[in-house]
């Protein structure tokens, strides 16, 4: 009775890793690597699948899921990638400025793109890129072609990016336009006092 339950117990785990959450997004396998554990009796194989989730539309997020089967490893990629989005700016279809995202050994310069370029970038940062929705950017490894790092880096660049108005909050710009017509308004309400 008892080892019924355990069985019951264990095969219930596996269908909930495999169980997709409800949530959008397009999910794109990158790489799926075979890996091997010497232990007495031999050899165990397992399997470490990095994963990409995107919206299309400036969300993305990137994991790293290890199981002793390829399907488990997706899945639990998948469900790390869905709880670890971040989200950066997109100006039309492209990114708003010039950026470099290092991560390890690897680098990844990209840069913003007229419209019509289409996404010129090796086989992970591409994918990261069509998972987030950008369809016009230069990119370009500077470093490592470890795609697992190549992903992190272009993950850790897009993290980086900053829209026109953050970027003036943070000069103190908007504060300084803010000022300018309560500035102009004052005298207007005294000379109607007078």
């Amino acid at each position: 009775m008892t080892n019924e339950l355990k069985k019951e117990a264990k095969g219930k785990k596996a269908e909930f890793q495999k169980v997709k959450p409800a949530s959008e997004g397009k999910t794109t396998v990158i790489h799926v690597a075979r890996t091997a554990k010497v232990v007495k009796g031999g050899k165990r194989f397992g399997f470490r699948a990095l994963v990409v989730v995107g919206d299309g539309n400036g969300k993305v997020g990137v994991a790293i899921g290890k199981a002793n089967q390829v399907q488990l490893a997706i899945g639990k990629a998948e469900v790390h990638a869905r709880k670890n989005m971040i989200t950066f700016p997109v100006v039309g279809d492209t990114i708003p400025h010039e950026v470099i995202g290092k991560f390890g050994a690897a680098s990844v310069w990209m840069k913003p793109a007229a419209p019509g370029t289409g996404v010129i970038a090796g086989a992970g940062v591409r994918l990261v890129f069509e998972a987030a929705g950008i369809k016009d950017v230069l990119a370009r490894s500077l470093g490592s072609n470890n795609p697992c790092n190549l992903v992190y880096a272009t993950l850790e660049a897009l993290k980086m990016l900053k829209n026109k108005e953050t970027v003036n909050v943070i000069r103190g710009k908007v504060k300084a336009e803010e000022e300018a017509p309560k500035a102009e308004e004052k005298p207007a309400a005294e000379v109607a006092a007078n």
